[in-house]
């Protein structure tokens, strides 16, 4: 059975993605073991200059790189994704590289009607970047729009189109670890060089 890590990308206490994540948790338990993780604890990315990492961040890290792969749940803040979500991926590439080559799918839950979709946008672009160099499942947004009524009592989503789309784009993520875990030729290359990349030698 596939391993995933699933991380809440906020850092509220009452977030409808930590929901989705939760039942995501349940709905696929038969086809994946999902971990949350949570970045609510993190402190503020300062760019230490001896690349000491705080302990929270290195057991992430740790998860991650043993993961078959990530699922990140992001919000939508005016159009981008959380402070606290990118202040996360801040401390994941400084000196660490658990997303190189990491399959990643994407979801989001938004109160309103479109569902997180620019935030998912923008974290594409992000996860793509030299020291991440992640690979997001592509053509695969899940965009669950008016989350604070989308679930039942039992945590459950109520749209059953909405299930089946995830169901599909689930599926579709399983496989695409099988094929991310072929694509391995050039992984050590691409470690090396997310290591020795620096904005200042450009």
């Amino acid at each position: 059975m596939k391993k995933l890590i699933a991380i809440v990308g906020t850092n509220s206490d009452q977030s409808t993605n930590r929901q989705l994540l939760q039942c995501m948790q349940k709905h696929f338990a038969n086809d994946a073991e999902i971990e949350l993780a949570e970045i609510k604890d993190f402190p503020m990315f300062n760019k230490p200059v001896d690349k000491t990492l705080p302990e929270c961040i290195q057991k992430l890290a740790a998860k991650i790189d043993a993961a078959d792969g990530v699922i990140i749940s992001t919000p939508e803040y005016d159009h981008a994704v959380p402070a606290a979500l990118i202040n996360a991926l801040n401390w994941l590439s400084y000196g660490i590289y658990p997303f190189v080559d990491k399959p990643v799918m994407i979801t989001g839950a938004s109160y309103g009607v479109l569902g997180s979709s620019r935030a998912q946008a923008q974290l594409r672009q992000m996860l793509d970047a030299p020291e991440l160099r992640a690979r997001i499942m592509p053509s695969s947004e899940f965009l669950l729009a008016n989350s604070l009524t989308a679930f039942d009592a039992d945590n459950r989503l109520l749209d059953r189109e909405s299930v089946k789309k995830l169901d599909g784009l689930f599926a579709d993520f399983m496989i695409f670890i099988d094929i991310t875990a072929q694509l391995n030729h050039a992984h050590n290359q691409n470690k090396k060089e997310a290591k020795e990349f620096s904005w200042d030698k450009l």
